[in-house]
C-alpha cells in the first residue's frame, strides 16, 4: 500500500541552476529538483526536529544571557529547515557532516542527545567534547559529525578531505560540508572545489545563505551574489533552493545525493535562508530593520510552513500543541542537566592536546 502524501502547493520551491554564461551547455547536469512528498509521519518528524532546534536555541540564548554559557554563541533560529531537510536524507554513521561555528542545529538534526550538546555549551564534563569545545567546537566521531569550526571557511577544505576518505575507503558515504555566504568568499573554498571536482569526490557543498554573513548583506559583499553559480568555473553544478521550506530542501538533497552517488563528483546547493537573531549573541543586528525580520517571520517561517502542511494532512491543533509541550520539557531537562553537571577535572587541561602516535 502506498504511503499517503501531503497536499502541496503547485509551485516548485527548488530550481536547478541554468549554466552560467560561458559554461559548457552540453555537460551533464542534475535534474531540476521537485519538493519532497513526505508522509504524515515524516512531516511530524520534521516538525519535531525543527521545533526542538528552535526551542533549544532559545534556551541557549537565555543561558548565555545569564552568564552560564561563555565565549561566542551563534544561534540557528530561522534556519532550521536547512539542517533538518538535508540531514533527514543522510544515513547517520555512514554519511559525514561538517560545518562552521553555528553548529548546534546540525548536531540536533543528526539525532545527538540535546543534553550533551547543552552540557558542552555550559562547559561541563558531560558535554560532547567534555566541556572543552564549547559552542563553536563540538565534535563526534561516533556520529560522523566533524565540527564545529571557528575559522571561517576552514571546514570546507576539511570536508573535501572527508569526501576523499569516503572515496578512498569505498564505504559508500557522502560528506555534506556546510558554510555560509560570508565564507563563500574565502580562497580555501575554491581550492577545495578544484580538488573535489578533479578527484570526483562524493561531497555536497552547502551554502547557508542567511543574507548577511556577519553584518553585511550578501549583495554588498559579493560581486556574484547568486552563490549557486560559484562552482561553475570548476565544472561543479549548482542548485538554488528555498531554504525556508523543509520539503524543498529535502527534495534538492535527494537530487544532490543521486548526482554524487552516481560518481559525478561534487555538487553545490545554495540554501536561501534567514537568521532571525544577530550573527552571534553579541550582535545587536542594527544593519537591518525590525520590519524586515518580522516580515520573514510572518511570511516565511520554516516551522509555521510545516505546521500548515500538518494541518492539511489531518493533524489536529491539540496534537501539535502536545508535541510543543513535550519538546519544551525535553529542552528544560537538557538545560537542568547542563547547569547541574560537574565541570571538567583540572587534569583535563592536559588531555587531547597531542596525538600520541601516528
Amino acid at each position: 500500500m502506498a504511503k499517503p502524501t501531503t497536499p502541496r502547493a503547485s509551485s516548485a520551491k527548488a530550481q536547478a541552476a541554468a549554466p552560467a554564461a560561458g559554461a559548457d551547455h552540453n555537460r551533464p547536469r542534475p535534474e531540476t529538483p521537485t519538493d519532497y512528498e513526505a508522509s504524515k509521519e515524516e512531516l511530524l518528524d520534521f516538525y519535531k526536529q525543527m521545533v526542538l532546534i528552535r526551542r533549544f536555541e532559545e534556551k541557549a540564548g537565555q543561558l548565555y544571557g545569564l552568564g552560564l554559557i561563555g565565549g561566542f554563541c551563534h544561534l540557528y533560529i530561522g534556519q532550521e529547515a536547512v539542517a533538518v531537510g538535508i540531514q533527514s536524507a543522510l544515513k547517520p554513521g555512514k554519511d559525514s557532516v561538517i560545518t562552521g561555528y553555528r553548529d548546534h542545529g546540525h548536531m540536533l538534526a543528526y539525532g545527538i542527545d540535546p543534553k550533551i550538546i547543552m552540557a558542552e555549551l555550559t562547559g561541563r564534563e558531560a558535554g560532547i567534547s567534555r566541556g572543552k569545545g564549547g559552542s563553536m567546537h563540538m565534535f563526534s566521531v561516533e556520529h560522523k559529525f566533524y565540527g564545529g569550526h571557528g575559522i571561517v571557511g576552514a571546514q570546507v577544505s576539511l570536508g573535501a578531505g572527508l569526501g576523499f576518505a569516503h572515496k578512498y575507503n569505498d564505504d559508500g558515504g557522502v560528506c555534506v560540508a556546510y558554510f555560509g555566504d560570508g565564507a563563500a568568499n574565502q580562497g580555501q573554498v575554491y581550492e577545495a572545489f578544484n580538488m573535489a571536482e578533479l578527484w570526483k569526490l562524493p561531497i555536497i557543498f552547502v551554502i547557508e545563505n542567511n543574507q548577511y554573513a556577519m553584518g553585511t548583506s550578501v549583495n554588498r559583499a559579493s560581486s556574484e551574489d547568486q552563490l549557486y553559480r560559484r562552482g561553475e568555473s570548476f565544472r561543479i553544478p549548482g542548485i538554488q533552493v528555498n531554504g525556508m521550506d523543509v520539503l524543498a530542501v529535502r527534495g534538492a538533497t535527494e537530487e544532490a545525493l543521486k548526482w554524487v552517488q552516481g560518481g559525478n563528483g561534487p555538487i553545490l546547493l545554495e540554501m536561501k535562508t534567514y537568521r532571525y537573531r544577530g550573527h552571534s549573541m553579541s550582535d545587536p543586528a542594527k544593519y537591518r530593520s525590525r520590519e524586515e525580520v518580522q516580515s520573514m517571520r510572518d511570511n516565511s517561517d520554516p516551522i509555521e510552513g510545516v505546521k500548515k502542511y500538518l494541518i492539511e494532512a489531518g493533524v489536529s491543533e491539540d496534537e501539535i500543541k502536545s508535541i510543543d509541550q513535550d519538546i519544551r520539557k525535553t529542552v528544560s531537562e537538557a538545560a537542568d542537566f547542563a547547569e547541574t553537571s560537574p565541570e571538567p577535572d583540572m587534569a583535563e587541561l592536559y588531555t587531547d592536546v597531542l596525538v600520541e602516535q601516528y
